[in-house]
């Protein structure tokens, strides 16, 4: 276990916690230490960042998607041979899953896992007006423990000294830190949030200027000491032999039970899809797998002795001309879907699968056409919030019944769909409306759907997956 750890939550989105937080690892890693990058709730694109600043994979935490159990063993893992632990919250502190209760929240992780919160706050335009906040947060919620407050864009030192005074003359928290108006260089964004750190550089120049304004701005001696003296991870209660094990971590460093040979599974990686959550991945090559990563931008065929491929999310609209353009990818993707080999596609994976993508401009990009309908991308959102999904018929990831949870969020949408479409394999549930529906295409080995999946809570789903694959090896030579 870390020798310390400490979640950067804000009173809301937009307060600056994501430039806190990488300036902050950053700036400890200048100092030799070893960070261990955690993100909350369904991202992928904070923790590219996060990776990058660390040097290592930032895993997420989602209470909501993974359950207590798996969020607890997962940090303790990722987390031990690390000297600290940051853990960048999502959205409010208080604000997840549900209007009523801590469920998906930065304040359910926080509880669950013994953490000091170092609350950030827009300190513009205020004084005495932030020990009020700061009190309403402290007091709202009982097993929260706000540690201390970073004052984002303040004014001028006489302004950071009221701020320190007014929360001392009411006995909450200390101030950590006061970081002045537009001191924080401004990260990059798109439609679906922060820049991917593949897509947008975030250079060492850029991390070096953020870890400059935290050391200057931040006491660094009194987060360290926080992290150290108020992490109390409560003891861990492992579920009884026999009982449900849906939560448990798998085992990331060996094989898992009764494996007997590894299969080969092509992961799309590259420009266009880069949302993987790294468990999953973990959790797959647990169960067997050999993970061989390409690119269906720049490699103009598959890898050799493939099994099943993976087609994670990503930008495939933002390099849908050079997608197209790649005649000798789109062809061996087709000929492996036609081998009826297991392909397993999710949002972006779904768009690179279909007949093609209409852009903004109107125009259109002709992609693999394994899927009976073109994607249109949107000026405006089209889904964003959990799912939970029911299988309602045998598919690459489990039987009938099987139960999983993900999330959706994208700015396209289906048309032009073959109204002989099969039936859809998921029934759904979105979290944040609670109405049922169905989604999803499935067709002999292939399946694909805009939901991304949170599938290494639930292990016996990789081994599932793997196991498909590895029946179709028993049965076909490795392809080609």
């Amino acid at each position: 276990m870390a020798q310390g750890a400490i979640l950067i939550a804000g009173t809301g989105s937009g307060v600056g916690k994501t430039s806190v937080t990488l300036g902050l690892v950053a700036a400890l890693k200048r100092q030799g230490l070893t960070v261990q990058t955690f993100k909350i709730g369904p991202d992928f694109l904070d923790p590219t960042w996060l990776a990058l600043a660390s040097g290592r994979p930032c895993y997420n935490l989602d209470g909501w998607m993974c359950g207590e159990q798996y969020v607890r063993n997962l940090f303790a893992e990722k987390s031990a041979d690390a000297d600290i632990a940051i853990i960048e919250g999502v959205m409010g502190l208080f604000d997840g899953a549900s209007p009523v209760n801590a469920e998906g929240s930065s304040a359910e992780i926080a509880h669950w896992l013994g953490l000091p919160v170092l609350l950030v706050v827009n300190s513009h335009g205020v004084a005495r007006t932030l020990a009020a906040t700061v009190s309403g947060f402290c007091s709202f919620e009982a097993g929260v423990r706000i540690g201390g407050i970073i004052a984002n864009q303040s004014g001028s030192g006489r302004h950071a000294d009221w701020l320190a005074q007014s929360l001392s003359s009411a006995s909450l928290p200390p101030l950590a830190g006061a970081i002045p108006r537009n001191a924080l260089p401004t990260l990059p964004s798109r439609h679906l949030g922060l820049v991917t750190a593949g897509s947008a550089p975030l250079t060492p120049a850029l991390l070096q200027e953020l870890a400059e304004q935290i050391e200057q701005h931040l006491q660094l001696d009194v987060i360290l000491e926080l992290a150290a003296r108020e992490h109390r991870l409560p003891p861990l209660s492992l579920p009884e032999a026999g009982g449900e094990s849906a939560w448990n971590l798998p085992s990331l460093d060996k094989e898992g039970p009764g494996v007997v040979d590894t299969v080969r599974i092509g992961i799309a990686r590259d420009e266009a899809f880069h949302f993987y959550y790294p468990d999953n991945l973990e959790a797959l090559s647990a169960n067997g797998a050999e993970l061989v990563l390409f690119s269906p931008i720049h490699d103009t065929c598959l890898p050799p002795g493939l099994d099943g491929i993976y087609l994670g999310g990503g930008y495939p609209e933002e390099h849908a001309a050079r997608l197209a353009s790649n005649s000798g990818m789109l062809d061996a993707i087709r000929a492996f879907i036609a081998s009826n080999r297991p392909v397993y596609a999710e949002c972006g994976g779904l768009m690179y699968l279909s007949r093609g993508i209409e852009l903004l401009d109107g125009s259109r990009q002709q992609l693999v056409a394994a899927l009976p309908f073109h994607t249109r991308m949107l000026p405006k959102r089209k889904a964003l919030g959990y799912v939970e999904v029911t299988l309602q018929q045998e598919t690459l990831l489990g039987s009938a019944g099987q139960v999983l949870r993900g999330h959706e969020f994208h700015y396209s949408e289906i048309i032009e769909q073959d109204p002989t479409i099969g039936a859809p394999p998921y029934q759904t549930v979105k979290r944040n409306l609670n109405n049922a529906g169905d989604c999803g295409y499935q067709q002999g080995n292939l399946l694909a759907s805009y939901i991304h999946l949170q599938f290494a809570a639930r292990p016996e789903v990789a081994a599932y997956f793997i196991q498909t694959c590895r029946s179709c090896h028993a049965i076909k030579p490795a392809y080609p």
